[in-house]
């Protein structure tokens, strides 16, 4: 007997509107995201405009692209930012702590600006909290926002900025509880709380400050409940990566495992909003997913893998999930933009092509903005 299905469509009944910031990207001094994937140098001969590659640029631009993470990711753990500014032959070689290689630093904080103006997107700075320090945090924002003859924002007009950057979203943290100093809740509150009180005091413009959260719900909770500070938070972050058997050669149960596997995503946001709803009254916190995507056992150095039409349909099944949770979901971040894991764009030398992922994107774009 064949089954029967009724959909019901209530057009008079909207969740609410759909944030462009919900199809965000992260990308991060890892593998060949950065170097190769954005920055080829001002004397490639690959086409680029300041450093910053053009075949790029150009498709992050087709697809409305509204914000990009950056610079980590468990490297923003162990970045110190004044690395990262000035002539790039005398900036400082440093460990690439958590992704082995060096850092040669000729991407920083201004070239990433570049990438944004042109690509036309919104920066997300994630600041250091495992390893850096609440005044190098602070100094950070003044560099990219202050207006003034103070010490950092005459440093970035005589590093050839007049103007400011006006960064407004800023992480507190990278998976604190983790790479980010190994941190128990309660004393990740500690922390962010020390260094988030000086933040909104530095920049003349408003700042939406994000918290790291944990897809467990009694870590977040434990979070909170010692936070207890909701001035100094807009939003709290998770991340969620998924996979299910090889990344080519996979069985019909890996084909379909994996978008149940990415499904818990849902879950995720409900048990976050949960948490925020039973203990914090005095404003609405957004929730953050500012790392997503299929992270295949196969990925290794450089965190490369093979992105396939299955992979593309377990993105789409996420941002279903984020549209349908816009009215809690403030901002996510597919990882990553180029090269790493489920990534948008892959490229070799001047060559430069799109992943079945990149499409999703492309075909998703009339959902921005709307209800």
């Amino acid at each position: 007997m064949p089954l029967k299905a009724a959909v019901s469509i209530r057009a008079d009944q909207t969740l609410g509107a759909i944030s462009p910031h919900l199809y965000g990207h992260f990308a991060e001094h890892l593998g060949r995201c950065i170097y190769d994937g954005i920055w080829v140098g001002e004397d490639s001969t690959i086409p680029n405009e300041g450093g910053v590659r053009l075949d790029t640029v150009e498709a992050l631009r087709a697809i409305k692209a509204p914000n990009v993470r950056w610079p980590g990711g468990c490297f923003a753990d162990d970045y110190h930012w004044e690395d990262g500014i000035g002539p790039r032959e005398e900036r400082p070689r440093r460990m690439n702590l958590w992704w082995g290689k060096e850092e040669p630093n000729h991407f920083g904080t201004d070239e990433f600006i570049r990438f944004c103006r042109l690509v036309n997107t919104a920066p997300y700075f994630c600041m250091n909290v495992g390893s850096g320090t609440p005044f190098e945090q602070k100094s950070w924002v003044e560099y990219c926002n202050y207006v003034g003859e103070t010490h950092y924002a005459q440093l970035r007009q005589a590093f050839g900025n007049p103007g400011p950057h006006n960064v407004s979203w800023w992480a507190v943290g990278n998976e604190n509880w983790g790479c980010g100093g190994r941190f128990q809740p309660e004393e990740y509150a500690k922390e962010y709380r020390r260094f988030a009180c000086y933040l909104r005091r530095t920049s003349p413009i408003p700042l939406q400050l994000v918290g790291c959260g944990h897809t467990t719900p009694d870590w977040n909770r434990r979070f909170l409940t010692t936070l207890n500070c909701w001035d100094l938070m807009d939003h709290l972050s998770i991340h969620r990566y998924y996979s299910r058997g090889h990344q080519t050669d996979f069985t019909d149960d890996d084909y379909y495992g994996l978008y149940a596997e990415a499904s818990f995503v849902e879950d995720d946001l409900r048990t976050t909003a949960g948490a925020l709803d039973d203990i914090v009254r005095e404003k609405p916190i957004g929730i953050v997913l500012d790392e997503w995507g299929v992270w295949h056992p196969q990925a290794a150095d450089g965190l490369e893998q093979i992105n396939t039409h299955r992979d593309a349909l377990a993105a789409a099944g996420v941002l279903d999930n984020l549209n349908r949770w816009s009215g809690r979901v403030t901002m996510a971040n597919l990882a990553q933009t180029i090269n790493v894991l489920q990534c948008l764009l892959h490229t070799d030398g001047e060559r430069l092509w799109k992943t079945p992922t990149y499409h999703v994107f492309d075909l998703y774009q009339a959902h921005m903005g709307n209800h």
